[in-house]
């Protein structure tokens, strides 16, 4: 009899459920449920870059894109599903209490967005993680070695501490801190301490400096010099963590039965979405994985003889095990790739917004922008107006990360129009991204292929054909369009001993390739020329901070 897993995967906005045949590899079933709250715009405030999701969301979508794909699947599919396994964005950390509990599920807390989960773009942390940073590079371990030498401000301690100081009530309260990708396993298989949350190797190796070379987390002492108000967290926090192909525990009575599972289901360990959308895209060495959506995510990994002792600069990581056990996890990407996208057609949706009295009339009319951009950027011929652009309109993660870096069109005249600068930001992306891959060569990692996932890889041919020309690479299109929920459902799998290790799951499970995307020689060789003017805008930006 065919037994079956789901694969929850928690991105930016929404949940992604799938149920996947975990013999086969076939989604029977699958549920998209948007976070309620997170759409209507609570607890965030743009202009500051405060990102913040309440822990309700998440309860709330996981019950309901379960069920709803238990509905969809044939007959018996609950009683024969035998593991559940999360990703998440990140770094998205919380503030717990001594049971494990989120803040914001506390009475007094409800509406407090310091004690929400700081989402993976909040950017709040900016002068934390410079913080971090310059007190690194004068102590006698640097605890950034191993995330390439610059701690960002979307990361787990900036965030933290920048909660510390700026609410008193939670930090009257909190006892720990737990990522969201730790706290979903943790709350289904009912953890009542924050001491036995089981802690995820991708989230802290990548996230918070955790490294075996220096015990653990950063030491007691360096936390208190940066500010005493970390002081006492990492006794509190963890010593071990674990890749998330183990199993953490099973479902709780209550939980199954809120699933309308059994209490036999396997829940995995937790990992961050991209690391486990590489691995169901069907990640291998030396193949670099591009999860392609409002930001992206790039991931590699690599034995540990080609690594050996090196350390890779300006990435956000090298963690033995983040993505496959067994072998190093790299990770890079861009702060934005869809949000720059969303950025201009909310530009130039504002008319409609403001002269349109149907409200349903103008979500019409914006959803036929970004096509009408591209059927007309893609008759623009390369070099054929002075237009040039960065892509770091929400900071650039790597290489070298920098959140106080913004975005630059330059080169506008007035015959400039709307597909120019649509087409110039395309092309900026594209740029972004050859710029990480050019930073991984130079550090002696060998690429020899090309993976994207996400809705744009699935849905832009003039997006990836870019790309491709830009990286002058092929690039596989993965056929699900849910590549995250898929890996996700590979870990749920593994953990429930339906294999030994995550490759043979995904040997089993993964879903091919829809398409690939072949460079365009003439095309490559003028964007190679329009890629030096990007890095010469991108100094000069860099420059005038």
């Amino acid at each position: 009899m065919d037994k079956y897993v789901i694969g929850l995967d928690y991105g930016t906005d929404s949940v992604r459920a799938v149920i996947v045949n975990a013999r086969t590899g076939e989604t029977v079933a699958t549920s998209v449920k948007y976070y309620p709250r997170w759409m209507e715009g609570k607890y965030c405030l743009p202009s500051a870059n405060r990102y913040r999701q309440h822990p309700l969301d998440y309860i709330e979508v996981l019950e309901t894109s379960v069920r709803e794909a238990l509905s969809l699947a044939p007959a018996g599919t609950a009683g024969n599903v035998v593991g559940i396994a999360f990703d998440t964005t990140g770094s998205t950390p919380v503030f717990i209490d001594e049971t494990g509990t989120p803040l914001a599920l506390l009475p007094g807390f409800e509406e407090n967005p310091d004690a929400m989960f700081v989402l993976w773009k909040d950017h709040t942390a900016v002068a934390e993680a410079a913080e971090i940073n310059k007190l690194c590079s004068t102590w006698d371990i640097d605890y950034t070695a191993y995330v390439g030498g610059i701690y960002s401000s979307e990361w787990f301690w900036a965030k933290a501490l920048h909660i510390l100081r700026n609410s008193s009530s939670v930090r009257e309260k909190a006892h720990s801190i737990v990522e969201h990708c730790e706290w979903m396993p943790a709350l289904l298989t009912g953890v009542k301490k924050s001491s036995d949350i089981v802690r995820s190797r991708c989230a802290q190796g990548h996230k918070a400096m955790w490294h075996p070379r220096w015990g653990g987390l950063p030491g007691e002492d360096f936390l208190v010099a940066l500010d005493p108000l970390l002081a006492g967290f990492r006794d509190r926090l963890f010593e071990e963590t674990h890749t998330a192909d183990k199993p953490v525990g099973t479902l709780t009575p209550e939980w199954a039965e809120r699933l309308g599972l059994g209490t036999g289901v396997v829940v995995a360990g937790g990992a961050f979405d991209c690391h486990m959308g590489a691995v169901g895209a069907n990640i291998t060495p030396n193949t670099f994985v591009r999860v392609i959506g409002t930001s992206t995510c790039d991931i590699m990994v690599a034995p540990y003889d080609e690594i050996g002792s090196s350390l890779i600069r300006g990435i956000c990581g090298q963690v033995d095990g983040s993505v496959i056990p067994g072998m190093i996890g790299l990770e890079a990407g861009q702060s934005g790739f869809g949000d720059v996208y969303a950025w201009f057609r909310q530009v130039l949706e504002f008319p409609l917004r403001q002269l349109l009295p149907d409200g349903e009339q103008a979500d019409v009319l914006s959803e036929k922008i970004i096509p009408a951009l591209t059927a007309e950027a893609g008759k623009i011929p390369v070099g054929e107006c002075t237009l040039i652009a960065t892509d770091w309109m929400n900071g650039r993660r790597t290489p070298d990360a920098n959140q106080l870096l913004k975005g630059a069109i330059a080169g506008i005249t007035l015959g400039t129009s709307a597909p120019h600068i649509f087409k110039a930001l395309v092309e900026a992306t594209a740029f972004g991204s050859r710029a990480i891959v050019e930073r991984f060569r130079s550090e002696g990692i060998r690429i020899d292929h090309v993976i994207g996932i996400g809705g744009i890889a699935l849905k832009s041919p003039f997006v990836m054909q870019i790309l491709s020309d830009v990286l002058d690479m092929p690039i596989e299109v993965c056929r699900t369009d849910q590549a995250c929920a898929l890996g996700a459902a590979m870990f749920a799998a593994t953990a429930a001993g339906l294999y030994t290790k995550v490759e043979e799951a995904q040997r089993a499970m993964n879903s091919g390739f829809a398409k690939t995307y072949h460079p365009r020689k003439e095309m490559a060789r003028a964007y190679d020329k329009e890629y030096r003017r990007y890095l010469e805008l991108g100094r000069y930006c860099e420059g005038s901070i």
